[in-house]
């Protein structure tokens, strides 16, 4: 595809997998916050947002560990059911792999370091079961052995100050091991019949006491010398939704996140708070280092917040999807904004800016498309409930379009008058709708495809639109007549299309790693393009002027082509899982590209637009 690439330049990513237990952390230097996206460990520079990436995972990080003096990082996996989910220890000041570690199944559950960082425990998920250390330096294997002998084993905790010592919990399991000549020996706590779900595990720098949080919303503490419960506590206030993070203190008291989105300072004599703050979703994550004035939470869905120890005063510093991005929509006249679509909801972000400006959410309901109005007033948006919505840009609802299609909307464009809408569904039916004032009717059903409508797109005229879907087909359609006017089939299942700037050409691109140029009067094959690395390509979208298009797909690559040469010009750092959505905003000036774990990238567009 050309004898050089250069590689595009990221401006800006969006994202933050909170739903990693205690996997957003501090570095301890102080300089940098360390968190999952996707397959990826990003290393975000506190004082400026400088970015860096940890590439080396296959599949999504399940959990992450960093050594006492920041020397290194580890990391483990989810993979496929019966094949090997790895560890990764990682040098930090190299940005490298030290060692890879292969030998749980299917998932990594936790990782932890020992004070000395001479060993890392691992603990494998519910198809594995099992815990072993390795020796750091030596990069091998010392000892294994069942992480419990009832439950489900979810988290290790390694004593702050013992390398012989460390601690086990989960479900109906809370153990305590000691490791010596090269054996794990693990000691059952006695909790006084209390049946408890150990989310979290914090020991004390004398290693007199365990405290262990529980999905219950309580504390247990641990007498670690005896591995009996000496108390359980708050008795009746306990916290919403269970505790799912805890931070020991050096005074002693603690800091707990819970399911309900209280994060508290609780006094270490009875665990009530002293303190306490409500946030948005479900805390997962504190990542803090003693003395400092300021520490950071992470949430289930997303978010980033950073907080002052003396009043627990509460700044959102960023916001990110926590499933896949579906859909990306740019504004017609400007390159400031661009919406995104992801499970329940949509977003409307400023460039620039790493919170959104606009949340519009329908509860229980999937978004599968989304398109600006052509007068950037109001956003269309197709459901999984069979309805189509429009909003204004101050999430307002205009219009609802019910039953729409019996099997979901799943493709939705508008034409530049305003005036219509175009729908695909589920059912495989195109639809037609007029927009009128406070109201609509629909104009036409136009039938071609026998399966879902996975992707459309309108011609400058709005004289036709073109359509893929995953019964193999592409349809140009007449919006005159309202019939198809030309049917393509290939040896490949098309997954995007869109129109040339003068409506005589469309690209398609599908699972065979193919780009390919068609005549759209003749509905013939005029150029194809492979790209072997791509594989499959999810989203293709290309400039106003026609010079360049951007693909994306399930090598996790964004790239940009000069049409005329049909030859790839620059390349993208491979993002943290598949793309699912590519665009080009506005004027030429920024790239956007959307996965399958939430992320955002935006990149900066490497070609002058045309003065035409």
């Amino acid at each position: 595809m050309g004898s050089k690439t250069i590689p595009l330049e990221l401006d800006a990513l969006i994202g933050f997998n909170g739903q990693v237990p205690f996997g957003l952390k501090l570095h301890p230097d102080m300089k940098h916050l360390i968190y999952p996206l996707g397959s990826f460990i990003v290393l975000k520079r506190i004082e400026d947002g400088k970015l860096e990436f940890l590439d080396g995972h296959s599949n999504n990080v399940s959990c992450i560990s960093v050594s006492k003096s920041g020397s290194y990082i580890a990391s483990g996996q989810v993979n496929f059911m019966g094949f090997q989910a790895p560890v990764i220890i990682w040098n930090y000041a190299e940005r490298t792999i030290h060692v890879e570690l292969r030998i749980h199944n299917t998932k990594v559950e936790s990782v932890a370091f020992s004070p000395s960082e001479k060993y890392l425990v691992t603990l494998g998920g519910k198809d594995d079961c099992r815990i072993f250390v390795w020796n750091v330096e030596t990069k091998q294997l010392i000892c294994r052995n069942k992480a419990s002998a009832q439950g489900h084993c979810l988290m290790v905790e390694y004593s702050k100050t013992d390398d012989t010592m460390f601690a086990s919990g989960g479900s109906l399991t809370l153990r305590v091991w000691e490791f010596v000549n090269e054996r794990i020996l693990p000691t059952e706590c006695w909790t006084n019949m209390l049946k408890r779900y150990v989310s979290c595990i914090e020991i004390s720098d004398d290693n007199r006491y365990m405290y262990c949080a529980t999905s219950s919303g309580d504390i247990m503490t641990i007498d670690v010398k005896g591995k009996v419960l000496s108390i359980c506590a708050p008795g009746k206030a306990k916290f919403n939704h269970g505790i799912n993070v805890l931070k020991l203190l050096e005074s002693g008291d603690l800091l707990v996140g819970s399911g309900s989105g209280i994060l508290a300072l609780c006094s270490k004599t009875n665990f009530k708070p002293v303190r306490e703050v409500q946030l948005e979703n479900a805390v997962t994550s504190i990542a803090f280092s003693e003395g400092e004035e300021q520490f950071y939470v992470g949430t289930e869905e997303a978010q980033l917040y950073r907080l002052r120890f003396k009043d627990f005063a509460a700044e959102l510093i960023s916001t990110g999807h926590r499933s896949s991005v579906k859909d990306v929509a740019l504004p017609h006249a400007t390159s400031k904004l661009f919406a995104t679509c992801s499970g329940e909801e949509v977003r409307v972000w400023m460039v620039g800016k790493p919170k959104e400006k606009l949340r519009i959410t329908v509860p229980n309901v999937s978004c599968n498309a989304i398109d600006f109005m052509h007068d950037d007033c109001s956003i269309i948006s197709a459901w999984s409930d069979g309805n189509i919505r429009r909003f204004g840009m101050k999430g307002q609802l205009m219009v609802v379009i019910n039953n729409a299609h019996r099997q979901g909307v799943t493709a939705i464009a508008a034409t530049k008058d305003g005036k219509r809408i175009i729908s695909g569904g589920g059912e495989g039916k195109m639809h037609v709708w007029e927009l009128l004032p406070h109201a609509y009717k629909i104009l036409r059903i136009m039938v071609g495809h026998r399966k879902p409508v996975s992707c459309l797109k309108m011609k400058s005229d709005d004289k036709e639109c073109v359509t893929v879907s995953s019964d193999g087909f592409c349809i140009i359609w007449d919006l005159v007549d309202f019939h198809p006017r030309q049917k393509i089939k290939t040896d490949t299942l098309f997954r995007t299309v869109c129109y040339h700037p003068d409506g005589y050409q469309i690209v398609t691109c599908g699972t065979d790693g193919k780009v390919i140029y068609w005549d759209v009067l003749g509905g013939t094959n005029i150029r194809e393009r492979e790209d072997t690395e791509t594989g499959v390509y999810n989203s293709i979208h290309i400039t106003k002027d026609g010079n360049h298009f951007v693909t994306g797909g399930e090598d996790k690559r964004m790239k940009v082509w000069d049409y005329m040469q049909g030859k790839i010009t620059h390349i993208s750092i491979p993002a943290g899982a598949n793309i699912t959505c590519t665009r080009i905003c506005t004027l030429n000036r920024i790239l956007v590209s959307a996965s399958e774990d939430g992320g955002i990238w935006l990149w900066k567009f490497p070609h002058l637009a045309s003065s035409s």
